[in-house]
């Protein structure tokens, strides 16, 4: 019995051990926000936070988080409320926005870490972070935004 918690929620999965964590969240968790990409690890669509860390799901085997705390983006905030769901919704980022949950992971890790990041922390955060429609302008200004509304909750 492999046991972590996910979004504040203890969990226990006793199947397969190799399982990704990407599948655990979609079929089992019934978390949809974290999205299958590229299933390399490439794209960034599956990107988490394990312990504060972003990582992609679709790589890591459950079996690699036992005791560990997993954060989606469901559980960034119950009501939108996480400066970069606020910077995302304010700047209308997404275009098609199926990349966008692992965007919105990965800018939060980032300012999680640095709460002012200059471009080229933004561009090396986000570098393993695909979006097919070249939303890249807007999610970098998000990301300033966010760090901006970070210091206001503050």
């Amino acid at each position: 019995m492999i046991k972590f918690e996910v979004n504040g929620k203890e969990h226990s999965y006793s199947g397969d051990a190799s399982m990704p964590l990407l599948w655990f969240l979609r079929d089992i968790a019934d978390l949809k926000g974290t999205k299958f990409g590229c299933g390399k690890g490439l794209c960034g669509a599956c990107t988490v936070h394990l312990n504060g860390q972003a990582v992609r799901s679709c790589t890591l085997p459950v079996q690699a988080i036992e005791g560990q705390s997993i954060t989606t983006v469901e559980g960034l905030s119950d009501d939108a409320s996480h400066p970069v769901q606020r910077a995302w919704q304010e700047l209308n980022v997404a275009q098609c926005g199926y990349c966008q949950c692992g965007q919105m992971m990965s800018a939060a890790a980032l300012l999680q870490n640095n709460q002012a990041p200059s471009d080229d922390d933004i561009n090396n955060a986000m570098s393993g972070n695909i979006c097919r429609c070249g939303t890249y302008p807007r999610i970098k200004t998000a990301i300033k935004l966010a760090a901006d509304l970070a210091v206001e909750v503050k």
